[in-house]
């Protein structure tokens, strides 16, 4: 098995791909600074800088919500009968 990916251009999977895993349900949570907020939530108002909030995002990385605990993210992606899964 070849592991050398350097000259790889091309995306291994599209979002259009990602969108679509699961049937659209899946999401993950993702640990951000409130300073990086505004990048996928430009809507947020002004954060203290340095606070750790965590982002539900759909498979693609579309923004879903903004919390403030791990477990608030999650319990909302449940309520939207989304499945969470691990990146790593």
């Amino acid at each position: 098995m070849n592991a050398d990916n350097t000259n790889h251009t091309e995306p291994f999977i599209t979002a259009a791909q990602l969108k679509g895993l699961g049937g659209g349900r899946l999401a993950y949570v993702k640990s951000m600074q409130s300073d990086e907020i505004n990048r996928l939530f430009p809507q947020a108002p002004d954060l203290q800088p340095g606070v750790e909030l965590f982002a539900l995002l759909g498979a693609d990385g579309t923004p879903i919500l903004l919390a403030d605990s791990k477990e608030a993210a999650v319990a909302n992606a449940w309520e939207q009968e989304l499945e969470t899964v691990s990146l790593h």
